[in-house]
């Protein structure tokens, strides 16, 4: 999708879409025109949207395309802890939007995106095969191509270019031929995603933090609703195994109040224990506690994937540079790692343009390290946030319970703090407090 995303936004502005792009990609979905059809239950890989991301798809002419098929918006969002002493909600109007995000099927973007880039008035050609091998060429006079990078597909063919971007996920095939090293580790945790059907339309985000991982109910449109539940190796095997009825009651005891009680309203006699500093009673800190809907139903099969954190120690070399899941991976406790790989995308087409307005060539280093000073940092900061959160709420212990909790209230009722958190998320701030 990430790929797919940065292709558009070349075709999109006038320096770029006269680029010659290839797309090399062997998922055969992605020649198959099969349609997506709405009457069907939704499929459990999903993303979720932030509204900067949304901009960039309606940018690039992207998003007309999604709001064909099914997607769900949300204005509001839940997060508590299972001990049952904190809990705070979002909502859109606290940062003067209409959304925060929107759940869509990643098939769903990834056609959309297809749509966009296939009625654009631009040179692109999709190859649906494996890339074999990649070496960098210098100029003589025994290379006609000059220096260029040669690219070995899979059917024997070849391609040169001028610039490569991998943007083929966290086992990059770009990055390991590239000899480009990465820094990270496993989570013990794996996740397990599903669409679930319920008795009543969601229109909200709930994330629940259990002992052993979060676990997240987003609306995915109609009476759906897709989970995404972290936990250890050993309950994920025994909760992928287990009959779809126990399954269903596991998941409603995990988001309701199995683990610990139901946080009220009311813990501190009505009355904000951070009152003193709240000074902006625009923002809504009175929101009461709300149980989610109860879950009837699983409606796809149970997807288990192990969590890990990643990151290339360098984005860019010659001719060569990554955007994506080829760059970071992270946990999802946020949803936060494709809108990193779009903001990726956005930044290396603008890099791009620049640098063909100035005649730089487009695959030189100086002019790719560029994208990477931009993107890194605010990367970093996203994968240090998330992986504080996956370690802080991996630690079952009374002391940290309580100033766990005290954050949550504290997320609640200082307004000021909301409102960066809101922003920070939905992909309009760098650091929250700070910017």
């Amino acid at each position: 999708m990430v790929g797919m995303a940065l292709a558009c936004s070349l075709a999109n502005m006038p320096l770029t879409n006269q680029l010659n792009v290839a797309i090399i990609d062997s998922n055969p979905a992605l020649l198959s025109g099969a349609c997506i059809k709405k009457e069907e239950p939704p499929d459990p890989r999903v993303s979720t949207v932030t509204p900067a991301t949304i901009a960039f798809f309606k940018d690039v002419g992207a998003w007309k395309y999604v709001e064909q098929h099914r997607h769900a918006y949300f204005g509001k969002m839940q997060v508590w802890d299972y001990t049952g002493l904190g809990y705070t909600r979002y909502n859109a109007r606290d940062v003067n939007k209409e959304v925060l995000g929107c759940v869509v099927e990643n098939k769903v973007l990834h056609k959309s995106l297809l749509s966009c880039l296939q009625s654009a008035a631009t040179q692109q050609k999709i190859y649906p095969f494996r890339l074999s091998s990649m070496t960098m060429q210098t100029s003589s006079s025994s290379t006609p191509h000059g220096s260029l990078a040669r690219l070995d597909l899979s059917d024997g063919n070849s391609l040169h270019a001028k610039l490569v971007v991998g943007a083929d996920g966290s086992k990059s095939r770009v990055k390991e031929l590239a000899g480009i090293s990465s820094t990270g580790w496993k989570y013990s945790q794996n996740a397990i995603i599903c669409t679930i059907e319920h008795t009543e339309e969601n229109q909200c985000a709930w994330q629940r933090f259990l002992p052993n991982g979060p676990i997240a109910l987003l609306p995915i449109g109609d009476k759906f609703s897709n989970i995404v539940w972290t936990m250890n190796p050993e309950e994920s095997s025994t909760r992928k195994s287990m009959s779809e009825v126990e399954f269903v009651k596991e998941i409603n005891r995990a988001l309701d109040d199995g683990y610990g009680p139901r946080p009220t309203s009311q813990q501190f006699g009505g009355k904000s224990p951070f009152s003193l500093l709240t000074t902006d009673t625009t923002i809504s800190t009175n929101e009461g506690f709300e149980v989610p809907p109860k879950v009837t139903r699983l409606a796809s099969e149970r997807m288990v994937f192990p969590l890990s954190l990643n990151h290339a120690n360098s984005y860019a070399l010659k001719r060569d540079v990554l955007i994506g899941d080829a760059a970071h991976t992270v946990h999802p406790l946020a949803g936060q790692g494709v809108n990193m790989g779009f903001g990726d995308a956005l930044s290396l087409a603008k890099v791009i343009a620049e640098g063909i307005a100035v005649g730089s060539e487009i695959g030189e280093v100086s002019l790719l390290r560029r994208y990477e000073s931009e993107r890194k940092p605010a990367n970093l900061a996203m994968m240090a946030i998330l992986d504080g959160f996956q370690k802080a709420y991996s630690v079952d212990f009374g002391p940290l319970n309580v100033l766990r909790a005290a954050a949550f209230q504290g997320a609640q009722y200082i307004s000021p703090l909301k409102r960066s958190i809101i922003s920070y998320a939905s992909g309009e701030k760098r650091f929250p407090l700070f910017s």
